[in-house]
């Protein structure tokens, strides 16, 4: 039995039952996604987000920064990729960490791949992606975003671009680096503290995609979507991508949009090529790295990493 029947027993009985809804109403079946996927989602966040925060309480920004900046060549990628995965960022929020690696010291390349990594894979996405669609499809989300980040780390890395950061970074001394211990305990509240707060700040995004997606559950015609972004328009990723790049937001807005339009007919890897555009690459973001990055680079990191995802959702189209 699926561990979360008891909540789709109880969005039944609440839409269906309490409310009188029609079970055959395109509003009864909107309601009955939104009550369901809004407490399983939530019992997911919680769970998962205590988990990594607990986690992360063994690798404050001191130990990183220490950890990067000794290890180089694509080794440095994978564990700048790792550590991005357990890092609670949005691409905006990521880009003052990146600049400090830089001005620790930490190769360019293995910064890039932390970058990419924080906002394209974190614990609120796997939460959501878990509860949506199951673990294969939040293994295949995680493990290509590693790809991603890796791999145009690597090769960002490999054209020795360190010329195309802004000047004043280099002449910037970092800080002696300090870490301080704490308990199990210590570690347990600071992880109960940390998922209220986060949960606190992403839940009403999760609420409003899921209603969102309620809306396109219910009431949207069935081959809108595959009509215009079907297996058989060849342009569906690049123009996913294209479209996600200016709509800002995180994780938790997105998947639960992305879960309904898939389910109206939109292909495996379109949607996941949206969600990691919208996610991983935004305009704010540019505006914020431009302060450190010449537009060269800029423009070189906003290309591979595009290319990346357009790469990764035509691969998830021919698997799936």
């Amino acid at each position: 039995m699926d561990i979360f029947y008891p909540f789709q027993v109880f969005a039944d009985w609440l839409t269906f039952a309490v409310l009188n809804i029609g079970r055959e109403s395109l509003l009864g079946s909107a309601l009955d996604f939104f009550v369901y996927d809004s407490i399983k989602i939530l019992i997911l966040l919680c769970l998962i987000i205590f988990a990594v925060s607990f986690i992360r309480t063994f690798l404050p920004p001191e130990k990183i920064k220490r950890i990067l900046s000794n290890r180089f060549g694509a080794l440095g990628n994978v564990i700048a990729s790792a550590i991005g995965i357990v890092t609670p960022f949005c691409s905006c929020s990521a880009v003052p960490l990146f600049i400090g690696f830089v001005e620790s010291g930490v190769p360019l390349g293995v910064t890039f791949s932390y970058l990419i990594a924080a906002p394209l894979i974190n614990e609120v996405a796997a939460a959501l992606l878990l509860g949506l669609f199951g673990w294969e499809i939040t293994l295949i989300y995680i493990v290509s975003g590693l790809v991603i980040s890796i791999v145009a780390g690597y090769i960002l890395g490999k054209m020795h671009l360190e010329h195309l950061v802004e000047d004043y970074v280099w002449k910037i001394k970092p800080k002696g680096l300090k870490e301080n211990k704490i308990t199990l305990r210590e570690r347990i509240n600071q992880a109960y503290s940390e998922t209220l707060s986060i949960v606190k700040k992403v839940f009403p995004y999760v609420l409003v995609g899921i209603g969102i997606g309620a809306v396109i559950h219910g009431y949207a015609p069935e081959n809108l979507l595959s009509s215009i972004a079907g297996k058989g328009n060849i342009f569906a990723v690049p123009i996913a991508v294209l479209i996600g790049v200016p709509l800002y937001s995180n994780a938790a807005g997105v998947i639960p949009i992305v879960n309904s339009l898939m389910e109206k007919g939109l292909p495996m890897g379109t949607s996941l090529a949206f969600m990691m555009a919208v996610t991983a690459l935004s305009i704010p973001e540019a505006i914020i790295l431009r302060k450190v990055l010449k537009p060269k680079l800029l423009a070189l990191y906003f290309g591979i990493v595009a290319a990346g995802i357009i790469f990764t959702g035509y691969l998830f189209n021919i698997l799936f």
